[in-house]
Order: C-alpha cells, then structure tokens, then sequence
C-alpha cells in the first residue's frame, strides 16, 4: 500500500528532517560547549559536570566536598532540576556560590543554560564547579555541557546492569562512581559486575566505589580531584 500511495517516501522524508534538526541543535550545543570551557580555561577553573538517575546522591556528594576541601579550593555550584531550587539551599548553606536552572519539562543540561550560568558566578574567584545535571539517566549524556570531567554516579540500590542498559551515559563518562556502598550489605549489588559492565562499554573508565555517609572511599575521591587539578593546571600554563 506504501509503494502505492506514497506515504513510505513521506515518512522517510519526515524522519530526515528530524535527523537534520537534531543535528543542527546538537552542533550548536557542542560550539557552545567549547565556548564554555574556553571560559572555564581563561579563569582557571576546572568543571565537573554530575550526572545521574535521581537520588544517586550527586548532591551529597558536592556537599562531601566541599566539607573536606572548602578549605583549600574556592568552589562553586551549578544547579540543574526541573523544579525548586532545594538543592542549590544545600549547597549554599555550605558558604559556597551556587546558581539554579530550572529546566521545566526539559530533562537535560545544556551548553546554553550553563554559558548563562557561568555569568552569574564569580569565576575570577573560583578553583573548581560542580555542575549538577538534571537527574536522568539518559538525555543528560547526548548534551555537552563545557565540562573537563564528566561523572556518572550509580547507587548501589539502582542494580549492577545498569551501564549496559545505558550505555550512552556511560560511553559520555570519564569517571564511574558508585555511590551508597554502605548500603551494600542490604542489596543484590556486585561492585565487580558494575565496573565489568561499565568497562564493557568504555574500558578506559576510571572508578570509585564511595559512601559520603561513612566516608568509605570518600578519600579517593578527593584524591582524584586533586591529581585532576594539578594536571588541569599544568595544562594550561
């Protein structure tokens, strides 16, 4: 009936243009991501871009941070959820500055919203910034954001299948944390299968298995933060 009528070529032609427009979009999303860290590099700070299911403990995370290097690094927060702006309260009850984007139904960080970000943070005053993505565990990783470092965070009780069940988000990282070991005990969760299964998909990447209610772990972290810091330094002298 197609090859009669037509409407096969019509459906192609229809699946085309959104291919060409989500190609245009993504296009102008990765200039401007490297626009973005341009930015970052002329300040000399390096960015972290969080990302995550919901409740995987992102924020937390930036909370354990800046508690254990607060001192010795000037850091800063970019907010990213649909609604509220409870977690930048949290970060900034911490004495850190922190801007909020509310993406309303978009469920994803872009390079647009951050550049905006960027301008309403005191970047000559800044190490390091945290950008914390929307909480999804899937569009997040199609967006460039400007970032050095990109994180994805998985907790112990979202299952040890998940980077072959997401592949995109893991391919996207650099770093795989698992989060919430303390938890562990009480779950089906193998931190071995999870790195097995992350490194399926990406074998280069790094990870650590990381409680911030403990601390367990929460060291490497930090350690990798700074080796990341120096290295970022070092690079641009």
């Amino acid at each position: 009936m197609c090859k009669e009528c037509g409407c096969g070529e019509a459906h192609k032609k229809e699946e085309r243009k959104v291919v060409e427009v989500l190609t245009k979009v993504l296009d102008a999303n990765d200039r401007q991501a490297q626009e973005n860290r341009e930015h970052f590099d002329e300040h000399g700070v390096y960015a972290i871009n969080l990302m995550s299911s919901p409740g995987a403990g992102k924020t937390s995370l930036i909370e354990a941070t800046i508690e254990s290097l607060g001192d010795s690094l000037r850091i800063g927060v970019i907010e990213g959820d649909l609604e509220t702006d409870l977690d930048t309260q949290r970060v900034k009850s911490k004495g850190v500055p922190a801007f909020q984007i509310n993406t309303g139904s978009a469920c994803h960080l872009d390079a647009f919203m951050v550049h905006n970000a960027i301008h309403n943070l005191p970047l000559k005053e800044l190490d390091l910034v945290f950008i914390e993505n929307v909480g999804n565990f899937v569009c997040p990783a199609s967006y460039d954001v400007g970032a050095h470092l990109n994180v994805v965070l998985l907790s112990v009780v979202e299952g040890d299948d998940k980077p072959e069940k997401y592949p995109v988000m893991f391919r996207s990282a650099d770093l795989f944390l698992i989060t919430k070991i303390d938890l562990a005990p009480y779950v089906d969760f193998s931190v071995e299968r999870a790195v097995r299964s992350a490194r399926k998909i990406k074998p280069s990447i790094d990870f650590i298995a990381l409680s911030c209610k403990t601390k367990e772990g929460l060291e490497d972290w930090l350690d990798y933060l700074r080796f990341k810091l120096r290295m970022s330094k070092r690079a641009l002298r």
